[in-house]
């Protein structure tokens, strides 16, 4: 059995990253956005960021029981790299040219503020850094183009 979690800053790729991985490996998809919403972890909402704040412990408890079905998974979110490195065989960790990034925030309708705060976040590498501090193996991969995604298979 094999886990890879996608994460990264949102508007990276990782869903686009993450959906290729399970279709070329034939691994099952994990979305965490769908298990947020269906298991309700939105604790509460944060108005002046414009979003959710998620339990991050109860989201771990329900990726780790579909961890311990034992089947080869790609786990798709920006929270992912928050499992513990037990759990995960690889973390990829998308990243983007900012201005390419900074195009597809306001394409999905971020405000100034949202967008700002993404930029600053892959400026200073939050989530390449949180998944160092959870030792993860990680790889990065830049989706600013194109990517072939054939040789990550070696490096699990």
């Amino acid at each position: 059995m094999t886990v890879i979690c996608v994460s990264g800053i949102p508007c990276t790729g990782k869903t686009t990253l993450a959906r290729k991985l399970s279709k070329q490996f034939n691994y099952k998809y994990i979305d965490v956005n769908k298990i947020i919403k269906d298991n309700k972890l939105n604790e509460k909402y944060d108005k002046k960021r414009r979003c959710y704040i998620v339990d991050i412990k109860k989201l771990n408890k329900l990726l780790i029981k579909l961890i311990n079905a034992k089947e080869n998974l790609v786990i798709d979110s920006h929270l992912s790299h928050y499992l513990s490195k037990k759990y995960v065989d690889l973390c990829i960790i998308t990243k983007c040219d900012l201005k390419v990034l900074e195009k597809r925030l306001k394409k999905r309708k971020y405000n100034k503020s949202k967008i700002r705060e993404n930029l600053d976040c892959e400026i200073f590498d939050v989530c390449l850094n949180e998944a160092k501090e959870r030792k993860h193996k990680i790889i990065e991969i830049d989706t600013t183009k194109r990517i072939n995604i054939k040789w990550i298979k070696k490096l699990i």
